[in-house]
């Protein structure tokens, strides 16, 4: 069996009660997805929990609670540390999408907890994929008060002070902070 196929639930095995998945994604997993997508931000993780799917006539609910930790590079220092992360999320399938056009649509909120499926197969691989990117920080830092590099010498401002003189500005609005209002 594949490992894309361990996510992967047909719908006939859907009891009417729901079904619950158990969620244990190791380094094995995030190292075949860094693997599709070397471009991936964080280098390595541990996620765990449990996904749960409904089904409501067509619809199915899935229910999912993801928990663990994922290694990133703080964005001002470049250190590795491991973030703890937790999500609850709630989405909702619905037998594949209608012909679309090339019109621009809008989403509504409630549109934002909606997906598709096709087919006999509710693929859990990619809501997982989507869920984690959704945990990652747009600027991941290893402290609210991390300093940072600094951007002459290159020196890790959190453990060493730099002799490196702070450039004075060259800017045409440079001069605006000398104007009192």
């Amino acid at each position: 069996m594949p490992a894309s196929a361990l996510h992967q639930v047909a719908l006939k095995t859907i009891p009417d009660l729901g079904l619950e998945v158990a969620i244990d994604l190791g380094p094995q997993w995030f190292a075949r997805w860094r693997e599709e997508d070397p471009d991936l931000e964080f280098a390595a993780a541990r996620i765990t929990g449990t996904v749960r799917l409904e089904k409501h006539a067509l619809d199915i609910l899935v229910r999912g609670n993801l928990a663990g930790r994922l290694d990133l590079a703080c964005s001002r220092c470049l250190a590795a540390f491991a973030a703890p992360v937790e999500v609850a999320f709630d989405l909702l399938l619905v037998p594949g999408p209608a012909a679309a056009g090339p019109q621009d649509e809008e989403l509504t909120p409630p549109d934002l907890d909606l997906d598709y499926y096709t087919g006999d197969v509710v693929d859990l691989e990619s809501i997982l994929r989507e869920q984690i990117l959704l945990l990652v920080p747009l600027k991941p830092l290893c402290a609210e008060s991390c300093r940072g590099l600094c951007p002459q010498c290159g020196a890790d401002l959190n453990h060493e002070t730099c002799t490196c003189r702070t450039p004075t500005a060259n800017s045409p609005f440079a001069d605006l902070a000398k104007v009192k209002i």
